[in-house]
């Protein structure tokens, strides 16, 4: 009874709350980069000039007297997106069974509760080992080539540097470990609750779901898109899209096109 005394009276540590809130901290941030960077990718369904005008964007090209951008401004966003990617991970691993026995009595425990939200757990804690390691190639290749987002470059990789695999399975893995993710975070900091829990609940589960099917269909659409391209150019591999439109290139055409226009309109005359 004393020793129970003793120990009731000790400060207990706030350090796993505060792990705890990191970690919920940079999967929200993590989750709605995920959202832009697969529209970002999905541009390319709509043509290489979509993309390349999207690509210019995220360059700065609007900054640029040539329009061409500044691939440093990628290296630093890769750069931030990788710690918060490699923090995410290692908050995340204090609660990823460390031994294969471990792992076989959470399975087993999974299959025998028949609980969806452990199921959940469980999809998240698979799909983000398998991310540690994909992500990983991902931003590697972006950090060493932050000048690379180009329609035909990107397509290149995904077809001549045989990388449309491991782009289809980190697809799968980022839009369920992502999404699953938001919505635990929804049901457990009490977002969107509203005055019907279960209700709210229910709405959301069913969001959950559309969104996933949502970026799948872009994802993948996207990637059926890079990899036709890619087929196209694979004897010029490695050759920059020249048409690439920018913010000032953009302008560039629009003014040629109004001088163009007043030539033959005064022609006419």
């Amino acid at each position: 009874m004393e020793s129970y005394t003793i120990e009731s009276n000790k400060k207990k540590s706030r350090l796993p709350a505060r792990l705890d809130f990191a970690q919920s901290a940079t999967g929200l941030i993590l989750g709605l980069f995920i959202w832009m960077h697969l529209l970002f990718d999905g541009s390319i369904i709509f043509g290489k000039t979509a993309f390349g005008f999207v690509s210019g964007m995220l360059e700065l090209s609007f900054l640029s007297d040539t329009g061409h951008g500044f691939p440093i401004a990628v290296f630093f966003a890769v750069t931030l997106i990788s710690i918060l990617f490699i923090s995410h991970a290692l908050l995340g691993m204090r609660k990823f069974p460390n031994s294969y026995k471990q792992h076989r009595i959470m399975a087993d425990q999974v299959i025998m509760t028949d609980h969806m939200e452990t199921k959940l757990w469980y999809v998240q804690a698979i799909t983000g080992f398998i991310m540690f390691f994909a992500g990983s190639v991902h931003l590697y290749t972006m950090f060493a080539n932050p000048g690379s987002i180009d329609p035909y470059l990107s397509a290149d990789r995904v077809v001549s540097g045989n990388m449309w695999f491991l782009y289809l399975v980190l697809l799968v893995c980022v839009v369920l470990h992502a999404n699953i993710g938001l919505y635990r975070l929804c049901m457990k900091w009490g977002w969107f609750q509203g005055s019907d829990a279960r209700k709210s609940r229910l709405k959301l589960q069913v969001l959950r779901n559309k969104i996933i099917i949502f970026y799948l269909v872009i994802g993948v659409l996207g990637i059926l898109a890079f990899s036709i391209i890619g087929m196209g150019h694979r004897d010029k591999a490695g050759e920059r899209y020249l048409s690439q439109v920018t913010s000032a290139g953009l302008s560039a055409v629009m003014h040629q096109g109004l001088a163009q226009t007043r030539y033959i309109e005064d022609s006419n005359e």
